[in-house]
């Protein structure tokens, strides 16, 4: 942990002080008699998970034996991840301005290539962190696909896709999220992507719900179809129900710590 310290000698443009954390955020939005649209629904998602909050804060949590950072203030924001190998610190840091490493303090020159493919990790990790914050980015469109039950549950289903000015290396990648009708918490989500041998998919329900400084955090059980050629996205959720994925892994944050930063 004592990386950490070096971390700090690079995100002091942020001034972050810190605040006292509000009481978590669990309460069920009430929903009115409006019919409802699928931005609509994702204003309550990010609500419920932490609202405004997100944009002004500080966070740290562990992944797989790696570390991460983001800070984000008013319309700035800085993503970092941490990987330690022997006794050297790696830094790759990914803001408004762009992508770096540094080795320690060096910078490294990367090929365009390498560096496009070190930015999309790191912004990977740092988006499933959040969500369902960062939904309502520019470059994403989001569709109400109708509702869907799983588990006994009934959610709404919303597919996301992003425009390629804005929308990363993978802006072709698609998105389904389903949203708890009743307290509007994201629970499940899904999304294809491409590769080598056509297109692949994944699906994760979330579990291991909690709250620090009033920012909700989920791990995920991350699902793969057993036969992904029978299988479409848009019935991953059906496909889900009817035991036709099988776990490829978890997905969990370890040592969560939010500081609320006053702008």
């Amino acid at each position: 942990m004592k990386n950490y310290l070096l971390l700090i000698s690079f995100v002091t443009i942020f001034a972050c002080n810190n605040e006292n954390s509000k009481t978590e955020n669990t309460k069920v939005i009430e929903t009115t008699k409006k019919t409802l649209t699928a931005n609509d629904i994702v204003d309550e998602s990010i609500a419920v998970s932490g609202g405004e909050r997100f944009t002004s804060s500080s966070l740290k949590f562990e992944f797989r034996d790696v570390y991460y950072q983001a800070l984000r203030k008013n319309h700035e924001y800085l993503l970092v991840r941490l990987t330690v190998k022997n006794d050297d610190s790696i830094f790759d840091m990914l803001s408004n301005i762009g992508y770096e490493r540094y080795n320690n303090s060096e910078f490294v020159q990367l090929e365009d290539s390498i560096a496009q493919a070190y930015e999309a990790s790191v912004n990977s990790v740092h988006y499933f962190s959040v969500l369902p914050y960062g939904l309502n980015d520019k470059a994403v469109n989001k569709s109400l696909l109708g509702s869907e039950k799983i588990k006994n549950k009934d959610y709404y289903k919303i597919k996301v896709t992003f425009d390629q000015d804005g929308g990363g290396e993978d802006f072709d990648d698609q998105y389904i999220y389903w949203i708890n009708k009743e307290t509007f918490k994201l629970e499940y989500l899904a999304y294809s992507y491409a590769e080598e041998k056509g297109i692949g998919m994944r699906f994760r329900e979330a579990y291991n719900e909690r709250y620090r400084g009033g920012l909700r955090f989920v791990d995920y059980n991350n699902f793969k179809p057993k036969d992904s050629e029978s299988i479409t996205l848009a019935n991953l959720g059906k496909a889900f129900e009817a035991d036709k994925l099988e776990l490829l892994s978890k997905i969990e944050l370890k040592n969560v710590k939010v500081e609320l930063v006053n702008n």
